[in-house]
């Protein structure tokens, strides 16, 4: 039997090898669904709208049959969901698929961060960042095994049956280790009021959009900047967004020292200025090495923006039992979804009206707003504990 900590990686390994494996062959669906650049671009919003609609349903799911059933649902669904985008016929057939295919990632997003959260808090230690690295290092073998099976000839089918196969044997093995086996207590959270109704979960949403909205702006329209601004061939300007996954992955996979010298407001506000000095450097500077350089900063300074919050939301919801935390997460994870909708489309519309290099500049500001949004938060967390503080010395 696996650890719970070695259990719940595997999860988010599992997790970014099946998206990055479809993801990787869009080439291949759009020619097989007959799609043009706008028509596939309607298909893929199906999925962000699929994770962001489900994430507060799989949240109060979560709360009710704990991490590891809602985990098991998600792996079942998202596992016949991955092979059934071969069956897709037309770009709406596709959009409705991966609509289907995001709202079950959105179950297994929300209980697999839960299931994290218990192994930090068994353990004491800040391992957030490690558990998603494990998606980061998913994404990259998942895209490296669809490279791998289009070089071969394997037919899209093939490819995505075997993924998932694989996939489902693998989460057989290690699921009974995840932790999260039970949902709701008696224990009430320290501080139960509606998770609507408290500034400091907002605040920490608000950092994870902001985060989001950069993630999603890089990895759509790196490549397309480095052609377009800096002539670069196709196959050179891939390697940016390479870079920006490495760093984002090593600072993940590393950087358990750095979070305990710094804490969790310090290294989510230092992040934030790593991350906007980076991109402002690329936008600024026209030599194709330094926009290298500046997308590995902008990896490498948002890094721990999810997992951070992820964990901190978690925090907010702790039960005196030791659980707690689901609905708070789900709320931090439907706003961070609205953001992946709303950067690719705001910084397209952006450049059509001036250019690529503005609108990513746009995103450097983007992304410095986390600072303040980091300083209110923690300024609402030590308000709600001095609250908590009062009522609990009440007679």
């Amino acid at each position: 039997m696996p650890t719970p900590r070695l259990a719940v990686f595997t999860v988010f390994l599992f997790n970014g090898v099946l998206f990055l494996s479809w993801a990787a062959r869009m080439p291949a669906l759009s020619a097989q669904v007959g799609a043009t650049e706008a028509t596939l671009g309607l298909a893929l919003l199906g999925a962000s709208i699929g994770l962001a609609l489900s994430a507060p349903i799989a949240a109060r799911m979560c709360a009710k049959v704990g991490a590891r059933k809602l985990i098991i649902v998600g792996v079942v669904v998202t596992a016949l969901a991955v092979p059934g985008l071969t069956l897709a016929e037309s770009p709406l057939q596709l959009g409705l698929i991966l609509f289907a295919l995001g709202s079950c990632s959105a179950s297994m997003d929300v209980g697999m961060n839960v299931a994290a959260v218990a192994v930090t808090r068994s353990l004491q230690r800040p391992l957030m960042p490690q558990f998603h690295a494990g998606f980061s290092v998913g994404g990259l073998v998942g895209s490296l095994g669809a490279a791998a099976a289009a070089s071969a000839g394997w037919s899209l089918t093939r490819h995505l049956v075997t993924v998932a196969v694989i996939g489902a044997i693998t989460m057989a093995v290690v699921i009974r280790a995840v932790p999260g086996v039970h949902g709701e207590t008696a224990d009430t959270p320290a501080d139960d009021r509606p998770v609507l109704k408290r500034p400091l979960l907002w605040l920490l949403a608000v950092i994870t959009f902001f985060a989001a909205i950069a993630e999603g702006a890089t990895s759509d329209w790196s490549a397309l900047f480095f052609v377009g601004e800096r002539g670069l061939s196709e196959a050179a300007a891939a390697s940016a967004y390479a870079g920006f996954s490495i760093a984002m992955a090593a600072a993940r996979m590393f950087g358990e020292p750095v979070q305990r010298l710094l804490g969790p407001y310090r290294l989510l506000a230092s992040g934030a200025v790593v991350a906007a000095a980076g991109l402002a450097l690329t936008v600024l500077v026209d030599v194709p090495a330094v926009g290298f350089v500046g997308f590995a900063f902008v990896g490498l300074g948002l890094a721990f923006a999810f997992p951070v919050v992820m964990d901190l939301a978690g925090d907010a919801g702790k039960r005196a039992d030791g659980t707690g935390g689901e609905r708070e997460i789900g709320l931090v994870t439907t706003v961070a979804y609205t953001g992946f909708l709303i950067g690719p489309p705001m910084v397209g519309g952006i450049a059509h009206a001036s250019s690529l290099s503005v609108s990513l500049g746009v995103v450097a500001c983007v992304i410095a707003l986390i600072v303040p949004a980091v300083l209110l938060a923690r300024r609402s967390r030590a308000r709600e504990v001095k609250r908590l503080e009062v009522d609990s010395a009440r007679p």
